[in-house]
């Protein structure tokens, strides 16, 4: 396993754009645009989501982030590893570390969305305890869509 030192960043953080840059370009060769459900960086509720880079000898090799649903869920957004950093445990240490940022802050699940396209990520978060649920918010009737759900604590 390949240690990653993990920080919270600001939205406006070079290294989390450029690997948001890497995630869009990775999921626009495998879906529609219209299904590339990203976040809204001009949005004025921007400060309630935190980001997360993650960094290998200093080389900045993955992100994510955790925004607040209602009062007891957040969501899974913009997770993503470099290809040439996959399988080497970073995705398990940074999905770790955004469960117990949500833990800290109370809520009770964490859910996400992810695609059919994506069978290593589906393979990835039911390793991880994440069970299938039912289409949630802006994913419900995408053919593409599949979410997850996790009880945390």
């Amino acid at each position: 396993m390949t240690r990653a030192e993990i920080e919270i960043v600001k939205p406006d953080n070079a290294a989390l754009l450029q690997l948001i840059d890497q995630l869009d370009a990775d999921l626009l060769d495998r879906y529609p645009a219209e299904e590339v459900h990203g976040v809204d960086f001009q949005d004025p509720q921007i400060h309630e989501i935190l980001f997360i880079v993650a960094y290998v000898d200093g080389q900045a090799v993955g992100c994510g982030a955790i925004r607040p649903l209602d009062s007891e869920s957040v969501e899974l957004k913009r997770f993503f590893v470099a290809p040439d950093y996959r399988n080497q445990g970073i995705a398990a240490q940074m999905l770790h570390f955004l469960e117990q940022r949500a833990v800290e802050r109370k809520y009770q699940f964490i859910r996400l969305e992810t695609g059919t396209m994506q069978p290593e990520a589906n393979q990835f978060y039911e390793k991880h305890g994440y069970d299938e649920i039912a289409q949630f918010g802006m994913y419900v009737g995408s053919e593409y869509s599949i979410c997850y759900e996790k009880r945390l604590g």
